[in-house]
């Protein structure tokens, strides 16, 4: 019985790894990486020295003392005495994703979602034109189902049998 149980695990973990959705995540996530790269030496290398250019130091650089005057080793560059909080290094992160979540929203979800809108919209409009076919061809077989129906309860020309459907002449 755990044999079983072995390969049914096995064969879905496979299907799983194999679907669709798992390789575009994959790929996605390999994608992402190397965007957040070129983003992150974006604004190292721009945005900061903009920063930079208006105040006194590279964005990074920024920070202020929460307890007591900082003192820094000017050997190691750590801060020896008081707290140091570090919030241009947290404000250059903060650049960095909002930056990436733009290029990301305006390149790849807003036209994707504008694809898929088209799409949907197609894809409804050929099923409206395929119910008013479905809807004209019902109704033209009710009217052959009334005038078969009008036909047979209609009373008989010549009861003798000499119509036309009988052979007979006209």
């Amino acid at each position: 019985m755990s044999e079983k149980k072995k390969v049914s695990l096995l064969d879905g973990f496979k299907a799983f790894l194999t679907r669709g959705n798992v390789v575009d995540l994959a790929v996605a996530v390999v994608i992402g990486a190397a965007f957040t790269n070129i983003v992150n030496a974006f604004v190292k290398g721009v945005i900061n020295p903009l920063v930079g250019a208006f105040g006194t130091k590279d964005l990074e650089n920024y920070s202020s003392c929460l307890k007591g005057p900082c003192v820094t080793d000017p050997k190691t560059g750590e801060a020896t005495e008081g707290i140091r909080i570090l919030w241009g290094s947290v404000l250059s992160a903060a650049l960095s994703f909002l930056i990436t979540a733009a290029v990301v929203y305006f390149l790849l979800v807003l036209p994707m979602a504008k694809y898929l809108a088209r799409r949907a919209a197609m894809q409804a409009a050929k099923e409206g034109v395929q119910e008013t076919m479905e809807v004209s061809e019902l109704e033209v077989l009710k009217e052959i189902r009334d005038a078969l129906v009008a036909q047979r309860s209609a009373p008989a020309e010549g009861s003798r049998g000499e119509g036309p459907e009988r052979g007979g002449q006209p």
